[in-house]
């Protein structure tokens, strides 16, 4: 199946990126939900699955929302207001769905549900809605509430420890292709955002996509927002009167999880002394104190001193993670661990 977003002059004058945080949310949570750990994401996988079961956000609101494959609930990615929106103001802007909306986007996956059920058992109706679905869709405004909760909650444990390393390489991403636009134009870039995206005589063009994206379903414009989680596919959203959007894979996502470098350890440990230079270089995945003092043969206490001084200098950040907290290095810290011929 393929489907054409026609283009007018006012439409690519309006077409813009943006890096969502609830774009990271929903495409991270379905990931999970795949039996298996993919290869691109492993790494990260492997740690944040047993966290997310732990917390059962494995089977709440999210759950009921975002289905393994097919339609997700379009209110969960509002029209971001600005290129890089918060987290906090994308939640903000679920709670101020319409019940209208809510109601729609429910009836939607009742349907699909529907058509599951017959695909798979023949003829009959899909499950009844669970006692959620029916408080979200009788009451939206109490419910969005829950949703957001949940939201916020999966995000402390599944993508904030990671958020500085997946926000550098969503916002390369936006600029490598805001040059590309300056120096070659809008049509070549869309033509290069995916392999099932292609842009011919005003018309961009969407293959092997069970749901249409036509200018009749949504408002003036294009929203493009790079992905980390989305690969290896494109997934789009159509609301009027807002703008489409359409999340792809960011370059670079198999260089995600790499190990950073750290040729230039010796020089920052000139800086800022070899045990914090150490703890710098063991973040490379979030950890907490305790697995700190076992990994750098430091105490707990001199590890947790530490991290007071690198977080108060902007160098590591905290999250918490059940009852333990969470340290990541930041993208600061990244640039400074990085060899000096890579820095521009």
């Amino acid at each position: 199946m393929e489907s054409g977003l026609s283009f007018s002059a006012a439409d690519l004058a309006q077409t813009r990126f943006a890096v969502s945080p609830m774009w990271e949310v929903v495409t991270s949570f379905r990931l999970l939900r795949e039996p298996d750990d993919p290869p691109l994401h492993r790494r990260w996988a492997a740690q944040v699955r047993p966290r997310v079961t732990g917390a059962g956000l494995d089977r709440g609101w999210l759950a009921e929302l975002i289905p393994g494959h097919g339609y997700l609930a379009d209110f969960l990615n509002p029209t971001p207001a600005t290129p890089f929106p918060t987290l906090a103001a994308e939640l903000d802007a679920i709670r101020a769905s319409t019940p209208a909306q809510v109601r729609r986007d429910l009836d939607i996956l009742q349907a699909k549900d529907a058509k599951d059920a017959k695909d798979a058992k023949g003829p009959g109706v899909g499950h009844p809605p669970s006692p959620r679905l029916r408080l979200l869709y009788e009451a939206p405004e109490e419910a969005l509430e829950k949703v957001a909760a949940e939201i916020g909650a999966y995000w402390e444990l599944a993508l904030a420890p990671y958020w500085a390393r997946i926000r550098q390489l969503l916002e390369a991403d936006v600029f490598h292709r805001a040059r590309q636009v300056a120096e070659h134009g809008s049509a070549r870039v869309l033509s290069e955002l995916h392999e099932t995206v292609r842009w011919d005589d005003g018309t961009l063009h969407l293959v092997r996509r069970h749901c249409a994206l036509t200018r009749d379903k949504a408002g003036s414009g294009l929203l493009l927002v790079p992905s980390a989680f989305a690969w290896p596919r494109v997934l789009t959203r159509a609301v009027a009167p807002e703008p489409p959007q359409l999340a792809y894979p960011a370059r670079g996502i198999g260089n995600l999880w790499t190990p950073r470098t750290t040729a230039a350890a010796d020089a920052v440990a000139a800086v800022l002394g070899r045990s914090r230079t150490l703890l710098l270089t063991e973040l490379d995945t979030p950890a907490s104190t305790t697995q700190l003092a076992a990994h750098c043969g430091l105490s707990a206490a001199a590890v947790s001193q530490h991290l007071t001084a690198l977080r108060g200098a902007g160098l590591v950040t905290a999250h918490r993670s059940g009852r333990s907290v969470l340290y990541a290095r930041t993208s600061v810290a990244d640039t400074l661990l990085s060899p000096s011929e890579e820095l521009v």
